[in-house]
């Protein structure tokens, strides 16, 4: 029996990156794809997939290996420094009693300088990972205004998150 076959995975890191993101400017899914082409180069095992939250509903939550939520900073209505509705009915409406169970978790927060809670979706996008027993593995990544020009930030941030990501670290 040739086992070669089955032992070449073993040398691959193989990762499933879940990507659920709010994005209706076009900002936050811009940071998402920045990443997404990263990773291709950093991590060339790794499967990624991407959710937007409107079409999310819990169980994506938990599939794959590590979760990554990525949503702006809504400034409008009543209280400064909301979520991205969309993420916010997924996360506070349709997954409010879900259990991460120690899941590993990555978020993305993007926000504008004027406002006095500047990236806030990030606080709000980690208070949930954390409130729902999910486990943070890098520290939350925040775009500050205009996304376009900060490729090379997302970039270290994934390779951040690859170095992270490694079975030995989840201990």
């Amino acid at each position: 029996m040739n086992d070669t076959a089955n032992a070449a995975p073993h040398f691959i890191q193989r990762r499933v990156l879940h990507i659920v993101f709010a994005s209706t400017s076009g900002h936050t899914e811009y940071v998402v794809d920045a990443l997404t082409s990263s990773l291709k180069s950093i991590a060339p095992g790794w499967e990624i997939e991407a959710t937007i939250a409107e079409k999310a509903q819990p169980e994506d939550l938990l599939s794959g290996d590590v979760l990554l939520l990525a949503s702006s900073t809504w400034n409008t209505g009543g209280t400064e420094g909301q979520l991205n509705p969309h993420m916010w009915v997924l996360l506070h409406d349709k997954a409010k009693a879900l259990d991460l169970a120690g899941k590993p978790c990555a978020c993305i927060g993007l926000g504008d300088h004027r406002y006095f809670y500047t990236a806030r979706a990030a606080d709000h996008l980690q208070h949930y990972v954390e409130a729902h027993h999910g486990r943070l593995i890098v520290p939350t990544l925040k775009m500050i205004d205009e996304p376009y020009g900060q490729e090379e930030a997302v970039r270290v941030w994934g390779q951040q998150l690859v170095d992270a990501s490694k079975p030995a670290d989840w201990s």
